[in-house]
């Protein structure tokens, strides 16, 4: 689906026309760059290859340097693909600007991709929501694992138990969510809910998947 790449800058409210306060996260998105048009032909599948956040020279290898020599861009941090659709596909061609109104309007739904933030490893009580055991003084078990698994048969235990481990880090899309308000001249999109990730950490944007009329 149209999509683009952006950077989560943080929450905040606004509030609609009766008054009513809503929470929205605040993406800066784009401007993005058409790096590559992939094609059935030559590639086996229809996308576009599109780079975001402006880089140093040195940041890159010299490879990369000559593609965007060749574009006649600056190098760009991040890139990503997405199947436009097939309008869109047309016209784009390696070299143009993307901004948030080429693709996005107001009152659409959106399915935003991050990453969560990592938490280190983290016991059982934290990471699964294990109740533990009692906290009085006596107590000798407060936040363990417990008994995980049988003594003479299975004698084993199960694949899939829950354990200790390295928590958060995780690939999360959130679905649905609806664009309160887009600031073309700054480039900032303000969608409603919580996205994924930390404060600017980066985020794919794309159009809702089970959600595609727009809001009346």
């Amino acid at each position: 689906m149209d999509g683009l790449i952006g950077k989560k800058i943080g929450m905040t409210q606004v509030f609609n026309e009766d008054g009513t306060c809503i929470p929205v996260t605040v993406i800066q998105l784009g401007p993005c760059y058409v790096l590559q048009k992939k094609s059935k032909d030559t590639d086996g599948y229809n996308a576009i290859k599109i780079g975001y956040d402006e880089v140093k020279e040195n940041k890159v290898n010299k490879p990369k340097k000559g593609v965007y020599k060749k574009l006649n861009i600056t190098p760009l941090r991040i890139e990503r693909e997405f199947q436009f659709s097939e309008d869109k596909y047309k016209v784009l061609k390696p070299g143009d600007k993307i901004t948030i109104s080429d693709v996005f309007k107001e009152n659409e739904y959106v399915d935003i991709t991050g990453t969560t933030k990592g938490k280190g490893f983290q016991g059982v009580v934290k990471r699964h929501g294990f109740g533990g055991g009692a906290m009085a003084h006596g107590s000798k078990f407060h936040r363990e694992l417990g008994s995980i698994g049988q003594y003479t048969f299975p004698a084993r235990v199960f694949p899939g138990k829950r354990f200790p481990g390295r928590m958060g880090g995780n690939t999360v899309t959130m679905q649905n969510l609806l664009i309160v308000k887009i600031d073309n001249n700054n480039s900032l999109l303000l969608v409603k809910g919580a996205v994924p990730g930390k404060k600017g950490s980066y985020v794919l944007v794309k159009k809702a998947v089970k959600k595609i009329k727009t809001k009346d």
